[in-house]
């Protein structure tokens, strides 16, 4: 491996066998022996229906030293086991995954943390594991135990340690004993804002000096915060593999839609005889499509649609739907709530464009569904989900408020409130 080369995977790939079970020699009981002749036929059914499963296929890309690379995807996507194995937790079926430097990995909640052990002895343990000498260990120990804060447990054996007090000490250790390569897997997932914010800015300051950093999240808003450079993996397979923005605006917009949708044609657009759907676009107040938005700013979705039916009395309306990542409907809006419809009564192409304030939307992904309705008698002529997709940042800068805090936001949505503050002294 070259001397600039942290991470080489090479046509990696990962199978298990579902259904299998491991035969790990024990000692048996004669119940055991007695039941397992009535159920050996049961056994040998359930070896017929397994199967094999791929968690990762073929799956190749290098880090290099100092970058910092996000790893994302959805659930199963394959994410975990590529730490693993870098990890040297568990082994490849097939291809290679290769490192070069000294490894700290934060993958599950207590991971190379023994429960029987107390904090003050997993420290020394880990140290050790990682091939460091006493002397190293002891330089570091007093920063380990003031960046967890867990100065009052460390007699305590890790059993006794709650979920978010076990990946305090496990983030702290895996951060602090200088390792060339640092993997983390949703260390965000457990514990509160203000560790949150530790665990962000500390693996910052790894990058910064010129460690690698492997970071595995489902928070789009910290991957982009910490990542100049993103992978996507999809079902095992390596999908994507560029800027930050970019993959994660791909990452967004499956499934989803992108910033705008479009049917150029009317006779393949949906919709009814009465409506057809020309597009829908996600843009900025210069009428440019966007898929990253600050969360400062307002955004714009621009609808299009046929109105082919000539009657006067018709009146189709414009509806959009807005969907946080995580499935939440924050709200519906419809074009009739307060535009001013003066529109010609013959056959026409009809544009409306509904303007949502910024500092409105918290940070994240919104999916947009749209609707053409009319209400005399109601009928949806058309509707089509998840048409357009756009993710909303809070860059932390100017008059952003999110300041010097750093974790996830929390909330559905994020208004900007007014407040008014005053004081009277003490006498």
């Amino acid at each position: 491996m070259s001397s600039d080369i942290a991470i080489r995977v090479e046509g990696l790939g990962k199978r298990y066998r579902v259904g299998a079970t491991t035969g790990i020699a024990r000692y048996r009981t004669l119940r055991e022996d007695l039941s397992g002749i009535v159920t050996k036929t049961l056994h040998r059914q359930r070896e017929k229906e397994t199967r094999d499963f791929w968690a990762l296929k073929d799956v190749s890309f290098e880090v290099k030293r100092g970058e910092t690379v996000g790893i994302i995807g959805r659930n199963g996507a394959g994410k975990s086991t590529l730490l693993k194995i870098l990890a040297r937790i568990t082994p490849p079926s097939t291809g290679r995954g290769g490192t070069l430097g000294r490894v700290g990995s934060l993958l599950e909640v207590g991971t190379g943390l023994h429960p029987e052990l107390t904090g003050r002895e997993n420290i020394w343990l880990a140290g050790a594991v990682m091939g460091m000498k006493r002397p190293e260990v002891s330089a570091k120990f007093d920063d380990i135990v003031e960046f967890s804060g867990l100065e009052h447990f460390l007699d305590t054996p890790l059993k006794r340690y709650s979920s978010g007090m076990g990946m305090r000490l496990g983030f702290s250790v895996a951060a602090h004993l200088e390792p060339d390569i640092l993997l983390v897997d949703e260390v965000l997932a457990v514990g509160d804002s203000e560790f949150q914010k530790k665990c962000l800015g500390r693996m910052g300051e790894l990058s910064g000096a010129g460690r690698t950093v492997l970071f595995v999240s489902h928070s789009m808003p910290s991957v982009l915060r910490l990542c100049p450079r993103v992978i996507l993996l999809d079902g095992g397979h390596l999908t994507a593999d560029g800027s930050g923005p970019h993959v994660v605006e791909e990452y967004m917009g499956r499934g989803h839609g992108g910033a705008e949708r479009k049917w150029p044609e009317m006779a393949t657009a949906p919709g009814d005889d009465r409506v057809k759907l020309r597009s829908v676009r996600i843009i900025n107040e210069h009428g440019e499509p966007m898929t990253e938005v600050d969360i400062r700013k307002p955004v714009f979705i621009e609808v299009t649609y046929w109105d082919c039916s000539g009657d006067s009395s018709f009146e189709p309306i414009p509806s959009l739907s807005f969907i946080n990542a995580e499935g939440t409907l924050l709200f519906v809006t419809h074009a009739n709530d307060t535009a001013n419809r003066q529109l010609p009564n013959s056959k026409s192409l009809v544009s409306a464009r509904c303007r949502v304030p910024g500092n409105f939307f918290a940070e994240g992904g919104i999916s947009v569904s749209a609707a053409i309705v009319s209400y005399r008698p109601p009928y949806v002529h058309v509707s089509e989900l998840d048409i357009a997709a756009f993710h909303v940042m809070d860059h932390s800068d100017g008059d952003g408020v999110r300041r010097a805090y750093v974790g996830d936001w929390p909330g559905a949505v994020r208004p900007m409130l007014e407040w008014e503050l005053a004081a009277e002294p003490l006498t």
